[in-house]
């Protein structure tokens, strides 16, 4: 369908604040050729959600607890997490089904987990990832609906994704990530005065302004350029209403404390360089989510198909688990194996980091719901059967913790459907396929 005088140039006008104002639409199809080819206020502490991440998996044998329910036992790739045991539970024997489809390694787990969907192709994402969907519920009362941090500095690695195009890039420097959250539009909630910025008042309600020009387009185009158009009207009012919450004055909470300015560090795949680096964007992530800059992080220490390093060694974690022998006197890859027990000594740390900020009568990680997982189980042949899953935190009460579960074959989607209703997003099936489920996690709700 094509519109008189419509082109890919066209704006929408209006008058903001006795300012013109214009807004420019989004490529639709009339543009294209036939092809298409052209708390103070006595309300509840903020409910948060994250995940973090480390990339191929663990030794089944080594990592999965025998005894279910409360009474499970420490395992030799599980013993860095002794601390937090009374809040976490372990989750196995959970599997991405993939329905005759092929296993796309170091994807089909991830995608699974994240989407209840196995992907017929590599990093295919056919639906929103499971904190983007949290995000839509939780996340629109915060300046940013969600942020993201990389400790093996690629902003590449990211899992957090609207579609398989449409990515939440990855901070992967403290210093970035600070002037981003902390510097300019950081409104202190315990500062004792509030003072909008005029600038991002003269933003608001784009919209409204161009209400005449948009109705009428609308009627001009045919039913796939107005879902198109829907969307688009629908992302920049979600844009509005983030500003918005930067002209409001936020209630103070005591856990929120600026932190000095980090100095630039180095990012890369040596180990020792990436704990680092994690601990660093983790203690700043922490600041952010207290001080309610946002109620969902994505934390991603190593990428699937590890790049991790030891210093001197060019050999990284994904080429030891297909390439080092199996020691026979100990039945696993010790070498591999190091950087599992590595991953599990920093997902400690970022839970001692959480649970350090205190938050009304507990701390800040009793008011978090954090999923911690991998895209495979055993890396050495790329299984996505008993993928390695983790729950810490208490979620406000509503998170049950100190639990191992398995799940016996269960769809993974179990989980995200589990996460999804904690969060208060309004789901009662989720999933494709045979990952399609109706049947939450009773053992981990209160």
């Amino acid at each position: 369908m094509k519109v008189k005088g419509l082109t890919r140039r066209t704006l929408l006008r209006g008058v903001l604040q006795g300012s013109a104002i214009s807004v420019g639409l989004p490529i639709l199809d009339v543009f294209l050729n036939g092809n298409g080819t052209a708390l103070a206020s006595g309300a509840p502490l903020p409910l948060r959600f994250g995940t973090w991440f480390w990339g191929c998996g663990m030794t089944p044998e080594r990592w999965n607890p025998q005894a279910e329910g409360a009474k499970w036992a420490l395992t030799p790739e599980l013993a860095a997490l002794e601390r937090h045991r009374r809040e976490l539970s372990i989750l196995s024997g959970f599997n991405v089904h993939l329905d005759g489809r092929p296993n796309q390694v170091h994807s089909s787990g991830v995608v699974g987990t994240l989407t209840g969907n196995a992907p017929m192709v590599p990093d295919e994402y056919v639906t929103p990832t499971l904190d983007v969907l949290i995000a839509d519920a939780i996340g629109t009362g915060t300046r940013f609906r969600s942020l993201e941090i990389a400790a093996s500095g690629d902003p590449r690695h990211s899992y957090s994704r609207r579609s398989s195009s449409v990515v939440n890039a990855a901070e992967v420097s403290p210093l970035a990530l600070y002037q981003r959250v902390f510097g300019e539009g950081f409104q202190d909630p315990n500062a004792g005065e509030f003072r909008p910025d005029p600038a991002l008042m003269m933003r608001q309600s784009v919209l409204s302004a161009v209400k005449e020009d948009r109705q009428r387009l609308m009627q001009q185009l045919g039913s796939g350029d107005r879902a198109r158009l829907d969307q688009y009207f629908t992302a920049v009012r979600q844009a509005e209403q983030q500003l918005d919450i930067m002209l409001q004055e936020p209630e103070p909470l005591a856990a929120c404390v600026l932190p000095d300015q980090p100095q630039e560090v180095a990012t890369g795949t040596e180990i020792d360089q990436v704990a680092r680096n994690h601990t660093l964007l983790a203690q700043l992530m922490a600041l952010a989510v207290a001080c309610d800059q946002t109620r969902v992080f994505n934390v991603v220490f190593s990428p699937g198909a590890s790049n991790l390093r030891r210093a001197g060694s060019s050999a990284n974690h994904h080429q030891l688990t297909h390439e080092e022998s199996v020691d026979p006197a100990l039945g696993y890859q010790p070498e591999a194996t190091y950087f599992v027990e590595r991953s599990m000594l920093a997902f400690g740390e970022f839970l001692d980091i959480l649970k350090s900020v205190p938050e009304g009568d507990g701390t800040l990680l009793d008011n978090c719901a954090v999923l911690a997982h991998s895209e495979t189980s055993l890396a050495k042949t790329h299984d996505v059967s008993g993928l390695p899953l983790m729950l810490a935190g208490r979620a406000g009460g509503r998170l049950r913790s100190g639990q191992h579960i398995k799940g016996r074959g269960d769809p993974v989607s179990r989980v995200g459907l589990t996460l999804q209703q904690l969060m208060g997003v309004p789901v009662s099936r989720w999933g494709t396929r045979s990952m399609e489920t109706d049947r939450a996690l009773t053992e981990v709700l209160v």
